[in-house]
């Protein structure tokens, strides 16, 4: 069955929808009772660690979107201002806080945009190189949403198993709630850019193109310290057992979108790439994650 077509103006009531539904998570509101503490740092710390910076990175990430998109609309200015960025901002105080609580350092996110992406932005100012920066842009947050939603439904259950409910419920639920719509958001966007033709097929080649060479997994920010910490997050999370699986469940709005074209593939290849490289990084690095206690 086809995909419905998706209109902008279904994405802007979509925008409206979870800013009215989900509004930004109070850190009064958790509770961060934690049973067996010990327990919960050797399992879960550095997990905890990794997606506090990576929500706390959402500053320079609304950074590089005012470089890469500078004639950006009114729907993706309220996403990225008024729902995305309050939101995840948010998840990454309570889970830096969670952090502090079971003795760990606190996060220290990576806020410096980065050299490409400040060349990428000088060329976004011609029309055709910055409809290429949206629909990277798209690709790019419906991948890290979805890998957040993954990593959060691993340790919703993983807290549950272990009996820490208060985390579980108040703390890692209704982070896991507010990430869906915001994969929604990049997955529809993207969705709609395709559909209706936006991009020529020498702009469409050129996606593909950066896309493969620029892919990274989320939060590692193309440095190999971070490609080998979020090795740790594979692993720890039991992600490793299916590296392939996992990569199908992260590229299968790209697959889609960009590499329909080629027949028999159940995912980009580079995404697959990726994981193994930051597992073997990690291990390589000795299984070593965590910093060192306050």
């Amino acid at each position: 069955m086809p995909r419905q077509k998706v209109t902008q103006q279904k994405i802007a009531e979509h925008v409206q929808r979870l800013g009215e539904l989900y509004p930004p998570i109070s850190l009064d509101s958790v509770d961060r009772t934690v049973k067996r503490p010990d327990l919960v740092t050797s399992k879960y710390g550095h997990v905890i660690d990794y997606l506090a910076r990576v929500e706390l990175e959402v500053d320079r990430n609304v950074l590089e979107l005012l470089v890469l998109l500078p004639d950006v609309d009114d729907t993706n200015r309220t996403f990225y201002a008024d729902v995305w960025q309050p939101q995840e901002i948010q998840h990454g105080l309570i889970l830096d806080r969670l952090q502090q609580d079971l003795g760990r350092q606190p996060a220290e996110p990576h806020l410096d945009v980065s050299f490409k992406i400040k060349i990428l932005g000088a060329l976004a100012n011609l029309k055709p190189i910055q409809e290429v920066a949206k629909l990277l842009y798209f690709l790019t947050g419906a991948s890290t949403e979805r890998q957040a939603v993954l990593a959060y439904n691993q340790i919703n259950s993983g807290m549950r198993e272990l009996g820490e409910d208060a985390i579980a419920e108040t703390i890692i639920t209704p982070i896991k709630q507010q990430e869906p719509g915001h994969f929604a958001f990049y997955r529809m966007s993207a969705e709609k850019m395709v559909q209706n033709n936006e991009l020529k097929p020498w702009q469409m080649f050129l996606t593909r193109v950066l896309r493969e060479k620029s892919y990274n997994l989320v939060g590692t920010n193309a440095m190999d310290r971070y490609k080998a910490d979020m090795g740790g997050v594979v692993v720890d999370l039991g992600l490793d057992d299916d590296l392939a699986g996992y990569a199908r469940e992260v590229g299968r709005v790209e697959q889609r979108l960009l590499w329909a074209h080629r027949q028999g593939m159940d995912f980009p290849p580079y995404i697959l790439k990726a994981l193994k490289e930051s597992v073997e990084l990690y291990l390589e690095r000795g299984g070593l994650t965590a910093p060192a206690p306050a």
